[in-house]
């Protein structure tokens, strides 16, 4: 299917294929706790699909958050092929492969990147990080309990897909940013992922956010052609989020390892990636996805 243009009806009949997706993945076993005030706000991007600038968009995100004074933590939830690091130029000794083999505590691992927010990294090409262990999931959100006190909003960078540990990652946060881009195949996935998470983890509530727009009008689009199709076959409606526009100078920022906002500051880009992060900021928090979050509890 990739590489195919699919006009709006061929995309809805692919949609209603992907209806069976994820039928096969157990539930999770999950405690129930009351989060009636909560302080962190845990934010999941995440997408169906990868390439669609998932990784990048959290780091600037997460770069303007800091500098709108806010205190964000940064959770590399790709355990097994995990990039922040790597976007950011950072090298740091230790990851979450360490805490979750006792060897290390969350404070330990911990670094800090550009405008000062917190990264929390994960460990690339160790195979056990992608398929976790109850127990291994209950220690991590026991340690990262500890940082509660030093944060305002926890952004998490999912992996891709519908695998286990993006799930998991994306039920435990309180608020989920679906990241599409105008490709079908984007769309279809990201379709899929809101499904499976719908369906069978009781998620509610999904905010899109378009990326890679040559304007505005292709991302409203973009997010009709989506909403239609969840309204249609899974009776939810998806929240706009908001866009961000297409630039090729993207890749030249991941190659110089710096967040594409400090590079090009004053492009439509990055003025749609402050303008989300101001979005964010002001917003008053409360729970809505219909499934509570787990790593804090309330105060």
């Amino acid at each position: 299917m990739k590489g195919e243009k699919l006009d709006q009806a061929s995309v809805l009949r692919e949609m209603k294929k992907r209806e069976s997706v994820g039928a096969a993945l157990p539930a999770f076993d999950m405690q129930k706790q009351s989060l009636s005030k909560q302080r962190v706000r845990v934010v999941a991007v995440t997408s169906g699909k990868g390439g669609v600038g998932k990784t990048n968009i959290s780091v600037n995100l997460a770069y303007f958050l800091s500098k709108l004074n806010k205190k964000v933590l940064m959770l590399d939830a790709d355990v097994g092929l995990a990039n922040i690091d790597v976007i950011l130029g950072l090298t740091p000794q230790y990851n979450l492969y360490h805490v979750l083999r006792g060897e290390k505590s969350i404070q330990e691992i911990m670094v800090e990147g550009p405008g000062g927010m917190l990264i929390l990294p994960a460990a690339s090409g160790i195979q056990e990080m992608t398929n976790l262990s109850q127990g291994n999931r209950l220690t991590l959100i026991d340690e990262i309990k500890t940082l509660q006190d030093r944060v305002d909003f926890m952004l998490i960078d999912t992996g891709a897909g519908i695998a286990s540990h993006v799930m998991y990652f994306n039920m435990v946060a309180q608020e989920i940013i679906v990241i599409t881009t105008p490709e079908p195949t984007a769309i279809t996935d990201a379709y899929a992922l809101i499904k499976v998470l719908h369906q069978r983890h009781a998620k509610e509530h999904f905010r899109l956010l378009v990326n890679m727009v040559k304007t505005e009008s292709e991302a409203k689009e973009v997010f009709s052609r989506l909403n239609q199709a969840t309204n249609h076959f899974l009776n939810i409606s998806v929240e706009y989020l908001g866009h961000v526009i297409y630039d090729k100078r993207v890749s030249e920022s991941i190659r110089k390892q710096q967040p594409f906002v400090t590079l090009f500051p004053d492009v439509p880009a990055a003025k749609c990636l402050r303008n989300l992060a101001e979005k964010i900021a002001k917003e008053r928090f409360t729970e809505v996805t219909g499934t509570p979050g787990f790593f804090w509890d309330a105060i």
